[in-house]
Order: structure tokens, then C-alpha cells, then sequence
């Protein structure tokens, strides 16, 4: 059966957005930039959560947010697709700032 000239583009098309690279390249900008932020939200919400001194509480914030920017990077490249990478980061992201917000800490 003959194919429209419309399918064979969109297959043309769909070849150039299947390749392997764009999932890893998709997977590294979450790993970096959704880490980043992951990272930066923590440290803002545990500045302003802890009942501890200021001081102790953005240094604590400070110090968990480097195990979530390295817990990050290892969960982008674990799951099964960009997709997921980008939810399980997110996620949790928008979580510590909706908590920053609630806390009351404006920036």
C-alpha cells in the first residue's frame, strides 16, 4: 500500500527525533539544571524549616543539598525514561519551594 505524502514526512520527520542522543542530552539538562534546583529549593526550605539557629539551619540546608544535587544526577540516568528522570526531579523540587513559600520565606 502506497504511503501519503503526509505519512512520509511525518516518518521522516519522527526519524529525526528518535535517536538515542536526545534522551541522554534530555537526561544531562535534568541531571544539571533540574539538580541545580533541586538543590537550591532544599537549602531554602531547610533554611527556614529548621528550629535551629539561622546560622546552623542554612548550613544544614546547605550540606543536604549537595547529597540531593549528587542524588539527582544518579536518579536521571537510573530510570527508565527522560520523562520520569524529569517528574522525580521536579517533583520533589516544586514540593521544597511550595514549603518555602508556606513557611512564609519570600526571596
Amino acid at each position: 500500500m502506497e504511503s501519503t505524502p503526509d505519512a512520509r514526512w511525518l516518518n521522516r520527520f519522527g526519524r529525526y527525533l528518535a535517536p538515542p542522543w536526545l534522551g541522554v542530552l534530555s537526561r544531562t539538562l535534568a541531571a544539571i539544571v533540574g539538580g541545580y534546583a533541586l538543590a537550591a529549593t532544599c537549602s531554602m526550605f531547610f533554611a527556614v524549616a529548621l528550629p535551629i539557629p539561622r546560622a546552623q539551619a542554612v548550613l544544614t540546608g546547605m550540606l543536604v543539598a549537595i547529597v540531593l544535587c549528587a542524588c539527582a544526577a544518579l536518579w536521571a540516568f537510573a530510570t527508565r525514561t527522560a520523562l520520569r528522570a524529569w517528574l522525580g526531579i521536579a517533583l520533589p523540587t516544586a514540593l521544597f519551594w511550595l514549603g518555602t513559600i508556606v513557611l512564609g520565606a519570600h526571596a
